[in-house]
């Protein structure tokens, strides 16, 4: 792994914990808030590509559990890990890594709509698999209560999509030059540009 990638990898760790500096949107009838880290896996993965994208989520959620309070209103700890939407902050993971995946594949081609795919796929529907059975299994309700509740928070997340592609395809476009290969390549190097 180059400096490049690890200096991108804690770049995008640092904007999730910045977009923690949102304060979350409590909606009194679920005990879920509404945060815009949601939005950091689709960033994370569409720009950074799947390896890269879903290590700096993992980085992320590593800090979190040694203590920091970088999640959405200050929170961190390992006790976060045992509660109802530690789904969702696992999930981060696997989101980043299905976003940049499908990016990647279309990154010669990407438009802003393959990337709003993108980003909906990995950080809505995959996301939503994970956290959703959390919640039922952490909460002691059942799945088809979960995926309901749950449903309130999907506008909201398809506007971060739409956000998150936006930044993508900015990207896309600043760097037309760059060929796949190059961006997400894995040859070690030190160079920093």
């Amino acid at each position: 792994m180059s400096t490049r990638d690890i200096v991108l990898i804690a770049l995008f760790a640092a904007l999730m914990a910045a977009l923690g500096a949102f304060p979350p949107l409590m909606i009194p009838a679920i005990a879920v808030p509404v945060t815009a880290q949601s939005m950091g896996p689709m960033l994370a993965g569409g720009i950074l590509g799947a390896k890269r994208g879903a290590l700096s989520m993992l980085l992320f959620v590593v800090l979190v559990a040694a203590g920091l309070p970088l999640l959405s209103g200050g929170r961190g700890g390992l006790a976060i890990f045992a509660g109802p939407t530690a789904g969702f902050i696992f999930g981060w993971i696997v989101a980043a890594f299905a976003t940049g995946l499908v990016v990647e594949r279309f990154w010669a081609k990407l438009t802003f709509v393959t990337a709003f795919l993108a980003a909906a796929a990995g950080g809505i529907v995959l996301l939503y698999a994970i956290g959703i059975p959390w919640i039922s299994l952490v909460g002691g309700v059942p799945l088809a209560t979960a995926a309901t509740g749950s449903a309130a928070f999907i506008p909201g997340d398809l506007i971060k999509a739409g956000l998150a592609a936006a930044a993508i395809v900015m990207v896309r476009r600043a760097y037309p030059m760059i060929r796949q290969e190059d961006r997400w390549r894995t040859a070690p190097s030190d160079d920093l540009d």
